[in-house]
């Protein structure tokens, strides 16, 4: 069975986004299903795959990153309101036993994603 992964790296500072909420939504037609929420941890990876086994299925799923309170907390002075505040990346999984990595590289004014391995 394949898994899905994140880490956050913070590209302001250069280094891993500890303490980054993140919630992971399943989409199905309009609806947006919370699936789990957790925080990255000291590496800005969260401490299991956010999803595998049995849950792990293709579809489209839709990761939402806290950046603008993660950006708060570390005393970062940014105007209100944020430019980059809560990052959703919605992205399709086709091969249910493939291991999908979705990084997120984020500042407080802009951020990028990428299929990783």
């Amino acid at each position: 069975m394949g898994k899905l992964t994140t880490h956050v790296l913070d590209t302001a500072h250069g280094c891993p986004a500890a303490g980054v909420r993140l919630a992971l939504f399943r989409i199905e037609g309009e609806s947006r299903i919370l699936l789990r929420t957790t925080h990255t941890n000291a590496d800005g990876r969260c401490d299991v795959p956010i999803l595998q086994n049995a849950d792990f299925v293709a579809g489209v799923y839709e990761l939402q990153f806290e950046a603008g309170a993660y950006f708060s907390a570390r005393g970062v002075d940014v105007p209100e309101p944020r430019f980059v505040d809560v990052v959703n990346l919605r992205f399709g999984i086709a091969d249910a036993n493939a291991h999908f990595h979705v990084p997120l590289l984020v500042s407080p004014f802009s951020y990028s994603t990428y299929r990783g391995s």
